[in-house]
């Protein structure tokens, strides 16, 4: 028999090797010389990086960066395929988690050091890369990450922008005379699962701002900020981004990364799934596992479990779905591919006994599942 266990992370519990491993350790009880397909996922937010890592063999690449407040951080970001993949996520070096609830302040934090691991990246050889732009700090626009790399955002006197989002307003003049060379031949894929625009009342400072620290009233400067800095844009380099759907992720990050480096914009768990080569390892199998630590009617949007049952329908495989906690709405999944959808937990326990167990009673609820697997064959 051949599984393919492709989980997500189980939140604050295990991470998804550790989840792919539990079940792995139920099916070998129950069916002992069954082929086992690791296949650790991630829905292209956090966990992406350790997920693709582990799966192909990468490594962890760590480096001296600018944090989203100007000081020197050092972020990691992995290399896949001897080298010659990039798996970046842009909140190891620009986002919210670097800060506390006190530093947060989207008027001078810097997507600068996103730039310096895409740089770095560059002098390793990389010309693929897969970047995750969730958890952002910034609302600069991605002109930290830019200046990185060379691009020039100079004010009327000549001068350079200095960080953050607040001082987008005297932009004057975008040189993109000097951006890395490189980058002309670089592919870029960015895992966004977000649609909303640059600017207005869906975008970028309004409905994201608040969470990096910004006050009504920094809203309304922030908003009118990135207007002008796509008014610049599409001016200066006849790029309308203003309006184009993932343009506002990451604090206009997305906008950035389209209007200068050409990056293409796609759902995190579709860019997962096609960099882990997900669909030709289920082709053949038996049965796919999946699972995360909560699933509900939310699922269906993007997250891991309904991703891989996608694949898997195609070529008829049976998905048998674990979850920490399953939610309402969980039963829609069944007309999208799942077959079964499995609560771990043994009985009432505290959050953090679940927490705690969470692999043993993973491995418990898979081996369970199997023995029934098992009758049925």
């Amino acid at each position: 028999m051949k599984f393919v266990l492709a989980p997500d992370s189980f939140k604050e519990s295990m991470t998804a090797k550790k989840a792919a491993l539990a079940m792995e350790k139920g099916i070998k009880k129950v069916f002992p010389d069954a082929e086992c397909v690791l296949v650790p996922m991630a829905d292209g937010g956090e966990g992406t990086l350790e997920s693709l890592v582990n799966l192909f063999n990468g490594e962890l690449i760590q480096t001296e960066v600018i944090g989203p407040l100007g000081k020197q951080i050092f972020a990691e970001y992995g290399l896949l395929s001897e080298g010659q993949t990039a798996v970046i996520e842009m909140a190891r070096a620009s986002g919210l988690e670097l800060l506390t609830s006190e530093e947060r302040n989207p008027l001078i934090t810097t997507s600068y050091g996103t730039g310096e691991l895409i740089k770095h990246a560059l002098d390793q050889g990389v010309r693929r890369f897969l970047i995750g732009i969730g958890g952002s700090a910034t609302n600069d626009g991605g002109v930290g990450m830019l200046q990185a790399l060379g691009v020039s955002f100079k004010d009327e006197n000549g001068g350079e922008l200095e960080f953050g989002g607040g001082a987008l307003h005297r932009l004057h003049t975008i040189d993109i005379s000097g951006l890395d060379e490189r980058l002309k031949i670089a592919q870029i894929d960015v895992a966004c699962d977000v649609t909303n625009p640059l600017i207005g009342g869906t975008g970028a400072s309004v409905i994201f701002g608040p969470q990096k620290g910004a006050t009504p009233e920094m809203v309304k400067v922030l908003d009118q900020n990135l207007t002008h800095y796509a008014n610049m844009i599409k001016q200066q380099l006849n790029h309308d981004i203003a309006w184009m759907p993932g343009a506002g992720a990451a604090g206009g990050l997305g906008a950035g990364l389209m209007a200068f480096l050409h990056a293409k914009l796609k759902k995190g768990i579709d860019l997962v799934i096609e960099y882990s080569r997900l669909e030709e390892r289920i082709i053949g199998a038996d049965y796919v596992f999946t699972g995360e630590g909560s699933m509900d009617s939310q699922t269906l949007f993007g997250k891991t479990p309904s991703g891989v049952a996608t694949i898997a329908k195609k070529h008829s495989v049976p998905v048998i779905a674990f979850a920490g906690k399953v939610g309402d709405g969980s039963e829609a999944l069944y007309e999208h591919g799942i077959t079964g959808i499995f609560g771990i937990l043994k009985g009432v326990t505290s959050l953090d006994e679940a927490l705690m167990f969470g692999e043993a009673n993973l491995a418990f609820a898979v081996e369970n599942v199997c023995r029934m697997l098992k009758i049925m064959r």
